[in-house]
């Protein structure tokens, strides 16, 4: 089925962060303090999983906002400075926004 998309609609963010393997614990911490303690709670915010590698080297944040600029609007809030220069100090990210553009789902 296609999935409808229009300017300023959903979107998705991907983020990878690659991180030795002895910090991918420390960095899923931090980010579930980050997301529990802020991004939850944040103006269009619509859901997020975390995943983790198994062979411990990468961790993927996996985002759904209503919009682009409610995610930057997030983002930009002081709370999470703190927070993000810490997540630098113990990974290096890949963000990307993302748009749907099509869903896939078993036939029943």
């Amino acid at each position: 089925m296609a999935h409808p998309t229009s300017p300023g609609g959903p979107v998705t963010l991907i983020n990878v962060f690659t991180v030795e393997p002895a910090r991918q614990q420390e960095l899923i911490e931090l980010l579930v303090l980050a997301t529990d303690g802020f991004v939850l709670h944040a103006r269009g915010f619509l859901g997020s999983t975390l995943h983790r590698s198994l062979d411990g080297t990468k961790v993927t944040m996996v985002a759904h906002w209503r919009s682009a600029e409610d995610y930057q609007a997030m983002r930009a809030g002081p709370q999470l400075i703190r927070l993000l220069e810490k997540a630098l100090s113990l990974a290096r990210f890949e963000p990307g926004m993302y748009e749907v553009v099509r869903d896939f789902n078993p036939a029943e």
